[in-house]
């Protein structure tokens, strides 16, 4: 099914992933030694760094990794408070090492700090990863892209005081499951030259924002009203706290409450209240009021559409995290098991050595070196297009989310079997299976996997149904004729389109696998 371009991408992988997995530390017990290593994960950068994207040039210098890795070697937030932990990013921004506007400027460092800080949740929990990606991608990032050129500065204005920022999209009733909804109004008011933000009922108000109880500013998704007319969900820039600390007006917020892991991150609710914002809040680099009626400024070019592209770039730092965060726990799960000794009747042997650990290690270099690659070439694909200023194609969007799906899923996969394999271990308070959550989190961060799986079948029915058959599989055309005849039957008796759908969920993923499958080959043509 490969093509060579990616079998050879994949030979690479798999012979480096071999070595750096079978590292052992010298001397001391085995536990001690798992133990130890994992403390230096976070600012570890592997130089064979063969899941990157870019080859070895001035934006990939060592002085720089070492910084980052100096910056970060400290970051144990796992057991302090969330304040604590908000404020060890806030010192982390002032350093200015990463900036805010390298996403657009330097994307290549921009992925390579969250490479370098997914490793950060084996030990640590996925807190502060989830804090740094919120902050660098989700609230950054969508001002960078709809953003003016003064809106786009006082992101350094931002930096320069440590002023930390939310990304507020999901609410109450609208959640990762249910696609891209936002009941959120933001009401143009010709009188005062301001729009003014409401959560219209209980289902509204922004749920599981990320850093929203600590951020002092927030990217607000409302749907925008002027002069009565709805013009569709945008993004608003707006103060959430005053410089004293204190809430502003008419936003009301609360904790989210305990979480499995990672509660050195807040996750907040926010409730707005006849909250008034000034004219310069609407992001406005493709849009704007203008003499009290609404302007597109670009012909077809709508905001909603521009801030989607942080959930390609999310994707691609959220699928790295979870292939280091595997990486990594399945690094000092090994160092353990090469250092834990075992009797046998032909004398002490490794537990590494037990067949079923030893093929869940091969297992991992294999698929690992093969997803790696693939997430790697999505990346510099996704870079040239940062760089030329030009949305990703069609296909790059397939490819980033089967990226996302296959990079997440995997790694759920592979580190639930190894835990059910190497023993008390695993019990181990250091030993990093406790942060499996994080994975969880991975899995509907920047679009549910099953959210994501049923909008590429639905793809693949919709293009089939219009004769584009070029490219299709076999099993995506057997797999499409068979939905499509199931759900006709389904429909004609019932007239629920929506239940023939869902009705026939088994159909509908196989059929995302299938199209993954090919998606994964077209990014090597």
């Amino acid at each position: 099914m490969w093509g060579p371009a990616v079998r050879r991408a994949c030979a690479r992988g798999a012979s480096l992933s071999r070595a750096l997995g079978s590292r052992a530390p010298p001397g001391g017990a085995a536990a001690a030694a798992a133990q130890a290593s994992i403390h230096r994960l976070p600012c570890e950068f592997p130089s064979a760094r063969y899941y990157s994207t870019v080859a070895d040039g001035h934006d990939d210098d060592a002085a720089w990794n070492a910084a980052w890795g100096d910056a970060t070697a400290e970051l144990t937030t796992a057991e302090m408070p969330f304040e604590e932990s908000a404020g060890r990013l806030r010192k982390l921004l002032q350093t200015e090492l990463l900036l805010h506007t390298d996403l657009q400027d330097r994307p290549e460092r921009f992925f390579r700090a969250h490479r370098a800080l997914g490793r950060h949740a084996v030990p640590h929990g996925p807190g502060f990863f989830i804090r740094f990606t919120v902050q660098y991608n989700l609230f950054a990032g969508t001002v960078l892209a709809v953003g003016s050129e003064d809106q786009v500065a006082k992101l350094h204005d931002m930096q320069k005081a440590g002023q930390l920022g939310c990304f507020g999209l999901t609410e109450k009733f609208a959640g990762v499951q249910s696609g891209l909804v936002v009941n959120t109004t933001a009401e143009w008011d010709a009188d005062t030259d301001t729009f003014v933000i409401n959560t219209p009922n209980d289902g509204a108000k922004k749920n599981w924002i990320s850093q929203g109880f600590t951020a002092d500013k927030a990217v607000v998704m409302a749907s925008l009203k002027v002069g009565g007319k709805d013009c569709g969900p945008h993004a608003f820039l707006m103060d959430l706290r005053h410089d004293d600390g204190t809430v502003a007006p008419g936003v009301v917020m609360d904790d989210m409450g305990r979480k499995t892991t990672g509660n050195d991150l807040d996750n907040a609710w926010l409730h707005f209240d006849n909250v008034t914002v000034p004219k310069d809040a609407l992001l406005n680099r493709y849009c704007d009021v203008v003499d009290g009626q609404y302007v597109q400024k670009v012909k077809g070019m709508r905001p909603f559409d521009m801030i989607g592209q942080r959930l390609y770039t999310g994707r691609i730092a959220v699928a790295q995290a979870a292939l280091e965060y595997r990486r990594a726990l399945f690094e000092v799960t090994k160092r353990y098991s090469d250092n834990k000794m075992s009797p046998s009747m032909n004398g002490a042997f490794a537990l590494s050595n037990i067949p079923q650990l030893k093929a869940i290690y091969a297992e991992a270099d294999e698929t690992g070196a093969r997803v790696d690659a693939f997430v790697a070439r999505c990346e510099e694909l996704l870079i040239d297009c940062i760089k030329e200023e030009r949305l990703p194609s069609p296909t790059l969007i397939d490819a980033i989310a089967t990226c996302k799906i296959r990079a997440v899923e995997t790694s759920i996969d592979l580190c639930f079997r190894l835990k059910q394999e190497v023993g008390s271990f695993a019990l181990m308070d250091d030993a990093g299976f406790k942060h499996m959550d994080f994975l969880q989190c991975c899995k509907f961060a920047e679009g549910d996997s099953r959210i994501l799986m049923q909008k590429l079948a639905r793809d693949t029915m919709k293009r089939l149904k219009t004769d584009r058959w070029e490219g299709a599989t076999e099993d995506e055309v057997r797999l499409s004729l068979k939905l499509s005849e199931d759900m006709a039957s389904e429909i004609a008796a019932s007239g629920d389109k929506q239940k023939a759908w869902d009705d026939n969920f088994r159909t509908v993923y196989a059929l995302a696998e299938a199209t993954m499958d090919r998606v994964e080959d077209s990014v090597w043509d």
